[in-house]
């Protein structure tokens, strides 16, 4: 990416927003450029700025994260904007469904400030996070679930692809994928790209929701 990565923070709590204002603003490649307090505020400042990441909680008054999502959903503007729904364990039980709505992934409200530049800067240029231990959560709640008509589509991938879809269910990334696989990143990038094509999943997300659902599993 060129230039610096635009930024917006939603969250109910003005400590939150705080903190996150300040350890954005100590990184020379985000800019941050607009809050919001809730989820109708949010809306309005993610079509009028339309940022790269946008952090939104996912519990707050009114319309919250979950709404926030599908609404962006159902609208061309701020369509370009990628989620990073921020959660709790206590407060998590729509994380499947934000997954489904267009989410492009999770961050712990504990999480350290280095895994909160980490997770802006991954979903920024593209990809998915899903942290090991929401991607845990996700997986014992999907544990047993009776597959849905769109996991049919999960036969439609090659074996080297179902493979690299399972590698995603974990949260990893490209890089990450690639060293477990012996390959370039760029190679595990044209299978994800495929995958997603084959499977009409928006964004390596839904490709991960869709390969637990399938019950994918890493080789």
């Amino acid at each position: 990416m060129s230039g610096r990565i635009r930024v917006v923070v939603v969250d109910d709590e003005a400590l939150i927003r705080g903190g996150l204002r300040l350890l954005i603003a100590r990184e020379a490649d985000l800019e941050l450029v607009g809050e919001a307090a809730d989820g109708e505020a949010a809306l309005e400042l993610i079509r009028a700025v339309e940022p790269d990441v946008a952090l939104v909680d996912l519990r707050m008054p009114g319309l919250d994260g979950l709404g926030v999502l599908r609404e962006l959903a159902r609208s061309t503007a701020g369509a370009g904007t990628r989620v990073v729904v921020v959660t709790t364990f206590e407060d998590d039980e729509n994380v499947f469904a934000a997954l489904r709505a267009g989410a492009a992934g999770f961050l712990l409200k504990d999480a350290e400030p280095a895994e909160l530049i980490r997770a802006i800067r991954v979903v920024a240029g593209g990809e998915a996070l899903l942290s090991p231990s929401v991607t845990r959560r996700v997986i014992g709640r999907l544990h047993g679930a009776r597959a849905e008509p769109d996991d049919a589509r999960m036969e439609l991938l090659t074996e080297r692809e179902r493979e690299v879809a399972a590698w995603v269910a974990t949260g990893r990334s490209n890089e990450e994928i690639s060293a477990e696989l012996a390959c370039s990143p760029a190679t595990v990038r044209t299978h994800v790209g495929r995958a997603m094509l084959k499977v009409s999943a928006r964004d390596r997300a839904q490709l991960a929701v869709m390969a637990i659902r399938a019950g994918l599993t890493i080789p």
